[in-house]
């Protein structure tokens, strides 16, 4: 499959995605206008739209309901950007540019921006134990567990406490910034692939493989984002870029260098790629997003 096939449908995704995320960040009559404003701020900025995409294409590839994987997607993004949100807040990263334009906080002010992120999470629960998402009870509850890991102590959170605690650790081990890696950014990869196949009645061995190439896919991911850290342009990038370097803060870019990382970030692409022969020619889009990760620029 071919850089412009695999950009094709990335786009195109993205396009759906956006309109059910829309929706799902429609403002009711009684809701909080500011609240909801800043929600829609911070969701709907744009980027990538990567989780969404590997969300309905692993549901595509276990031959699932495109609509349902949407909304578990949007549960998903929603997620991600509760994250981004307190991430960029002056007591954690202190960020003023996200995707181009101002943080959350920037915009508004930092009280909103924490009720956003907050209100953020809890969205993203609703959508899942939302009959409109599957009809299926069991389902539900898989998808609102599964989320709740890969966000949580064991995961995102978790692995945002270990990023803290790195800035005053320079020499810290391999292992030790692997495992904060892994949680940071490739647990949330690992439940969106896993999730559409969640959702879509996948069965055991459907659903490890494609857990098993998000996790390796989230690791190629944040070590190309170490990368585009110490070596991208702000202005390209849509955020502020060296900060890891000027905060002292160890990464594998920091243990490995620059060559050493990318045979990582290629290695990890290899693996999870490794996953995806399991189902054949089904999962080309996913060989090309791993391929994609490699070269990326943001």
């Amino acid at each position: 499959m071919s850089s412009d096939d695999y950009a094709a449908a990335l786009s195109a995704v993205a396009a759906e995605f956006d309109a059910c995320l829309s929706q799902v960040l429609q403002q009711e009559p009684s809701d909080v206008p500011r609240l909801w404003e800043a929600m829609r701020y911070a969701a709907m900025a744009g980027g990538k739209r990567l989780r969404p995409f590997l969300v309905v294409t692993c549901a595509g590839v276990c031959g699932g309901d495109r609509a349902a994987a949407l909304r578990v997607a949007a549960a998903i993004e929603i997620m991600h950007t509760y994250s981004l949100v307190h991430d960029d807040l002056p007591a954690m990263d202190n960020d003023d540019m996200r995707r181009g334009r101002p943080t959350l906080h920037r915009a508004f002010d930092e009280a909103t921006a924490i009720l956003a992120g907050d209100a953020l999470l809890t969205l993203a629960f609703e959508v899942l134990s939302d009959p409109l998402t599957h009809a299926d009870g069991q389902v539900r509850s898989d998808l609102v567990l599964g989320l709740a890991l890969a966000g949580g102590p064991r995961g995102m959170a978790g692995g945002q406490m270990l990023d803290l605690e790195a800035e005053t650790k320079p020499e810290a081990e391999q292992d030790a910034v692997i495992r904060l890696e892994s949680m940071k950014t490739g647990a949330l990869f690992a439940w969106s692939c896993e999730a559409g196949a969640v959702v879509s009645g996948a069965d055991p061995q459907e659903r490890e493989k494609l857990r098993a190439f998000g996790a390796e896919f989230g690791m190629a991911f944040q070590i190309t984002d170490d990368i585009l850290d110490e070596i991208g342009d702000a202005e390209e990038v849509g955020k502020a870029v060296g900060k890891d370097s000027d905060r002292g803060k160890a990464t594998l870019v920091s243990l490995w260098g620059l060559e050493g990382a990318r045979d990582a970030a290629l290695e990890h692409a290899r693996k999870a790629v490794e996953n995806l022969d399991f189902f054949g020619e089904k999962a080309d889009l996913l060989r090309a997003s791993a391929a994609q990760l490699i070269d990326r620029r943001v």
